[in-house]
């Protein structure tokens, strides 16, 4: 029995919620959890489901819909964009964009008004393949093309039997960096939900180890909502550093900030890191 019950496990619809209550359960260990809010959920969805997904991961290819990363913050990280798998699973990142799913992600959180993203933005299967990491951060809290604010976080992992010592667990740490509070191993059919704000720092900064050389993999979905305005400050992703760690600062990202805040447009237009 999965949390979430499907009408169609070839699609991943969801039935009509209706007035159905399902994630207002954990609305308050969700807004309670530490250092930010968040919940663990196993068993989220029908395996056979995921196992489809899982079994489509071996035909995945490179393309110019996919964003691939390699550098000390993301090494060997791949995100593939849905619309560019087969069908049934385009279908099943459809419906995460689907009344039914925001209801039950607005019914968990406590957060109303969540507005899902037709652009899958970041969005997507993620791989990140042996030796690779990500290291720890706060994630873009800025839509541009649609003028919304990041809100919640969605990953459902699809790694089989992964062991803590294959690396990739994920890490939740507090605002000032100076405590781990959760590692979750990304085990399959495991799901996180977690706010995302300029503070929410996490990430797999520990590099994939599997035995096998098998990838860490992950279905990742971002929510949002209407509320960004003047009064809020763009940004992009911000890589952090783990103390006594080898973790490296994102010197490239700082400096363009700086000189976005300090020089009038006309000239930091002008100047390339």
């Amino acid at each position: 029995m999965s949390y979430v019950e499907l009408i169609d496990e070839r699609t991943g619809f969801m039935a009509p919620m209706g007035g159905q209550t399902l994630g207002t359960e954990l609305t308050e260990r969700y807004n309670a959890a530490a250092p930010f809010p968040h919940v663990v959920i196993d068993d989220f969805l029908p395996a056979p489901l995921l196992e489809k997904v899982l079994e489509h991961c071996d035909k995945l290819k490179i393309d110019e819909e996919a964003a691939t990363f390699d550098r000390p913050q993301e090494r060997f990280k791949t995100s593939y964009q849905p619309d560019t798998l087969d069908d049934d699973l385009r279908a099943l990142f459809y419906s995460f964009n689907s009344k039914p799913f925001i209801k039950l992600m607005e019914n968990i959180t406590g957060i109303k008004g969540l507005i899902p993203d037709p652009y899958f933005m970041g969005a997507g299967i993620h791989e990140i393949k042996q030796g690779g990491h990500l290291s720890v951060h706060a994630d873009f809290n800025h839509h541009k093309p649609m003028n919304l604010e990041r809100r919640i976080n969605v990953l459902i992992y699809l790694n089989k039997d992964w062991k803590k010592d294959y690396g990739g667990s994920l890490e939740l740490w507090d605002e000032q960096m100076t405590t781990r509070h959760q590692d979750i191993v990304p085990l399959f059919n495991r799901c996180v939900i977690f706010n995302t704000t300029s503070n929410s720092q996490h990430g797999n900064p520990d590099p994939i180890n599997h035995p096998q050389g098998i990838s860490r993999k992950s279905i990742a979905l971002y929510y949002y909502t209407s509320t960004w305005d003047g009064t809020k400050r763009s940004h992009t992703t911000q890589f952090q550093v783990r103390p006594g760690s080898g973790d490296k600062r994102d010197w490239q990202v700082k400096l363009t900030e700086l000189k976005n805040e300090l020089l009038p447009p006309i000239i930091a237009r002008r100047i390339r890191f």
